[in-house]
């Protein structure tokens, strides 16, 4: 039977480093996670609301074809 992990130690938490904020860097807090504040969280936010955040893609030759 494995370990169990500590009581304390939350989903993901046993024994892994915890990730910076993705938008400054700093220390992520436990009220904002995985953000470092609610600056932060909202910085983010308006990036997705303003289609900063965009997944590249490739145009398909079978779009040219008509």
């Amino acid at each position: 039977m494995p370990p169990e992990p500590p009581k304390d130690a939350g989903p993901g938490k046993a024994g892994t480093k915890a990730k910076p904020c993705p938008i400054c860097g700093k220390p992520a807090s436990e009220g904002s996670h995985p953000f470092c504040s609610e600056r932060c969280r909202d910085v983010d936010l308006n990036r997705w609301l303003s289609n900063s955040y965009a997944i590249p893609a490739a145009k398909d030759d079978d779009e040219d074809a008509d």
